[in-house]
C-alpha cells in the first residue's frame, strides 16, 4: 500500500511539473511572434497612428487678435474635427513679432509632439530657416496665406507641399476697378499699403495701382501703415490735408480702413474709402454708409484647405520635397451696401 501511495505521488509530482514547463514554453512562443518596435515600418506605424486617431499637426500664424486670423483658426478647427486629428494652432505677439513667430515655430519643431505643420509667415522671409530646420528633421509643411519665399527655400533645400491663398493682385485690382467706376479721369487717389515687403500686402498694392494707372487716374500717395488701425487713421488725415482734392483711398486690411474712415469722417469731405478682407466691422461699416466697399477673402477656406492637403500627404507617407508643391487660390469677393 505504501509503495502505491508514493507511485501515486510521484506521478503526479511529474505532471505538475510538465505542465509548468508546458506554461513558460507557451508564454515565450507568444513574446516572440510578437513585432517589436524596430519591426514595425513607418508606413504601418502612420497606419496604426490615423487608426488610432493620434494625429496631432501644428499651426503657426501671423496673429490671433484679427478677425481674420480667427476665421482662419476656426476654419482650421473644424477642418480637424472633419478629419479626426487634433491640431494647435499659435501665433506671434503682433505683426511686428517677426522674430517671435520664428521661436514659436522652432519650439514646436523642438517638442516633438506634432506630426507636421502648417505656416502663415508675417513676411516671405522670417521663416525660412525655420521651415528648412522642419524638412530636415522629416516633417512636411504646407504654407498658407504669405508665401515663403520660393526662390530663397529652394536655394536652402526647403519645400513647402502646398500654398493656398487669396489671389492678392485681384484682390487689389477688384477694389482699384470698384473705385475707377465712382469716379473720372484724373481724379486724385491714395494708397495706404501693409507692411512695406509683406508679400500679400505689395501684391494687393499692385493690383490696385494697375487699375488705377489703366485708368489714368492720379495717385498722390502709396505708403504702409503696417496695417494697423492708428497709423492708418494718422496717414490718411495727412493725406487729407495736404491733398484737398482727393476723391479715394483704397487700403490693405480692413484694420486699416476703419482707421481711413474715421479720418475722412472727422475731415467732414466725401472720400471713397475701400478696404480689404470682410471683416465683420468692416462690412457692418459699409451696411452704415462708412466704408464705400470691403474685398472679402475666405481665411476660413485658405486654412481648411491647407491643413486638409497636409493631412493627405502625411497619411500617404510623403516626404519633404518629395512632390511638386500645390498651389491653389481663392477667389475674392466685393462687397458693397449695394450687393451686401
Amino acid at each position: 500500500m505504501k509503495k502505491l501511495i508514493v507511485t501515486m505521488l510521484t506521478i503526479a509530482m511529474g505532471a505538475a511539473l510538465l505542465t509548468g514547463c508546458g506554461g513558460q514554453g507557451a508564454k515565450t512562443e507568444t513574446k516572440e511572434t510578437e513585432p517589436t518596435k524596430e519591426e514595425v515600418t513607418p508606413e504601418e506605424e502612420t497606419e496604426n497612428e490615423t487608426a488610432s486617431g493620434n494625429e496631432k499637426y501644428g499651426v503657426v500664424i501671423k496673429v490671433l487678435s484679427s478677425e481674420f486670423w480667427q476665421s482662419m483658426k476656426q476654419g482650421v478647427e473644424d477642418k480637424a474635427k472633419e478629419l479626426g486629428v487634433e491640431v494647435e494652432i499659435l501665433a506671434a505677439n503682433s505683426e511686428d513679432d517677426v522674430e517671435g513667430q520664428v521661436t514659436v515655430f522652432e519650439t514646436m519643431i523642438q517638442s516633438g509632439e506634432y506630426n507636421a505643420f502648417v505656416v502663415a509667415p508675417l513676411s516671405d522671409a522670417n521663416l525660412v530657416n525655420t521651415v528648412v530646420e522642419a524638412n530636415e528633421a522629416g516633417y512636411l509643411v504646407a504654407n498658407a496665406d504669405e508665401e515663403v519665399n520660393p526662390e530663397t527655400l529652394a536655394a536652402q533645400g526647403g519645400s513647402v507641399i502646398s500654398f493656398i491663398t487669396t489671389d492678392n493682385k485681384i484682390v487689389g485690382k477688384t477694389a482699384g476697378e470698384y473705385i475707377v467706376s465712382l469716379l473720372n479721369e484724373g481724379d486724385e487717389v491714395a494708397i495706404i499699403e501693409g507692411k512695406a515687403g509683406a508679400t500679400s500686402g505689395e501684391a494687393r498694392k499692385e493690383g490696385c495701382r494697375e487699375a488705377f494707372e489703366e485708368a489714368n487716374l492720379t495717385i498722390v500717395d502709396s505708403q504702409p501703415a503696417d496695417w494697423d488701425k492708428t497709423k492708418a487713421y494718422d496717414l490718411a488725415t495727412n493725406l487729407i490735408s495736404k491733398n484737398e482734392n482727393l476723391k479715394a483711398i483704397y487700403c490693405a486690411n480692413d484694420t486699416m480702413a476703419m482707421g481711413a474712415q474715421e479720418a475722412v469722417a472727422n475731415s467732414g469731405k466725401d472720400i471713397i474709402v475701400v478696404g480689404t478682407d470682410g471683416n465683420s466691422d468692416a462690412i457692418e461699416s459699409v451696411k452704415a454708409g462708412g466704408l464705400t466697399a470691403t474685398v472679402a477673402q475666405n481665411p476660413g477656406e485658405i486654412g481648411a484647405r491647407s491643413l486638409e492637403l497636409l493631412v493627405e500627404a502625411y497619411r500617404a507617407g510623403d516626404k519633404p520635397g518629395d512632390k511638386e508643391r500645390v498651389d491653389e487660390r481663392v477667389s475674392p469677393i466685393l462687397v458693397t451696401k449695394d450687393e451686401n
